[in-house]
């Protein structure tokens, strides 16, 4: 594939932009934890919009706790439209938001929200925008307020969020994990040797009317955010699903046709992988003329993926480097499609950034 547009250099910048953060990260991780743990919040709040919000998805179930306090799924679109839902009396939340931008309309609203309702929360804002608001500016109560900004190869110029999602991703598994910090630069290597063995794995190309992403556990959420690349890169012209591979059987397997191509993801845990499997197989036999992709690690006594994903690590940590495959798949429909991969939408419909959302007091 000829690297014309920047999103595809964005794509395969990511093993070295995490081994490059990987020197500083361990250190900024360790103040984050002590921080954390001395200030105790009651629950920790994972805010972000779109591919931002699904780094939530995989942190919640793969991470649970940080120093026993509950991490909550709080998407900022969903708290900026009903704050009723989120804010309760008595309760101290630390909230941390993710943004590339930094700038986007909810991220902008969340802040307004808390110096309004929770002015004694504390903020944990993960960006790759230095100069942006999440950034920038400064809680207005009596809330503490931590920033995290990226390397500023993270913050892609392309239309599709990709190694911002990725490092902010594992930044937020450094910070929130009890993975012990000194070993923190060695995973990060881990994740960087696969992702380049997954970049150099060839892949059938071929690009389908229907794309089908499914995953347990905290590849659920690496899901969503595969189906969201596709959708987003090929402008809607391919359309894309997600769901766990037990909740697929029930209705939204109905999305399947002759023109789908489905992907799997396989949990290293070996009860989880057997319900990962059975569904893969479950639909090679009923449609047996379209492409069941299965992407994990290689296991005794278990089928061999058709991509092998080996980090060696946990599946929540795994989940940084599993995405790449739907990148690498989401840039090359939009190329067959003629599309402009790095602005599929020639500035109509969606925007790089969204800001252009009405906030309501």
């Amino acid at each position: 594939m000829i690297k014309d547009f920047r999103t595809e250099v964005e794509i395969s910048a990511q093993p070295g932009i995490w081994e490059a953060w990987s020197t500083e990260l361990p250190a900024i991780a360790g103040q984050i934890r002590n921080w954390i743990e001395a200030r105790a919040p009651d629950e920790i709040w994972l805010c972000g919009a779109g591919t931002s919000a699904f780094i939530a998805d995989s942190l919640v179930v793969g991470l649970g706790r940080c120093h026993g306090i509950p991490l909550v799924n709080v998407p900022t679109t969903d708290l900026v439209a009903r704050p009723g839902d989120f804010f309760r009396t008595g309760t101290r939340p630390l909230v941390v938001s993710f943004g590339r931008s930094g700038n986007s309309s909810e991220s902008v609203g969340t802040l307004d929200l808390l110096d309004r309702l929770s002015p004694e929360a504390d903020r944990l804002n993960i960006t790759c925008n230095s100069d942006s608001v999440l950034a920038t500016r400064k809680p207005q109560g009596t809330g503490e307020a931590r920033v995290i900004t990226l390397p500023p190869a993270c913050h892609d110029a392309g239309f599709a969020m990709t190694s911002s999602y990725t490092t902010m991703l594992i930044t937020a598994l450094a910070c929130l994990s009890d993975t012990p910090v000194d070993s923190l630069s060695e995973r990060m290597s881990h994740l960087a040797r696969s992702a380049r063995a997954l970049l150099d794995q060839p892949l059938n190309m071929a690009r389908p009317e229907r794309a089908v992403f499914l995953g347990s556990g905290p590849f659920k959420g690496t899901a969503r955010e595969s189906a969201l690349k596709v959708l987003e890169l090929t402008a809607g012209r391919v359309v894309a699903a997600w769901d766990s591979t037990l909740g697929f059987r029930h209705g939204p397997k109905a999305v399947i046709d002759g023109a789908t191509s489905v992907f799997v993801f396989l949990s290293s845990d070996e009860l989880t992988r057997k319900y990962d499997q059975d569904v893969a197989a479950e639909i090679r036999a009923q449609f047996p003329d379209i492409r069941v992709t299965t992407i994990g690690a290689p296991m005794t006594g278990s089928e061999t993926p058709d991509i092998a994903l080996d980090t060696g690590l946990e599946d929540v940590w795994s989940t940084p480097a599993a995405v790449l495959p739907a990148q690498r798949l989401s840039v090359a429909w939009s190329q067959s499609l003629a599309l402009d991969v790095d602005d599929p939408f020639a500035g109509r419909n969606l925007t790089r950034v969204v800001s252009n959302v009405r906030l309501y007091a």
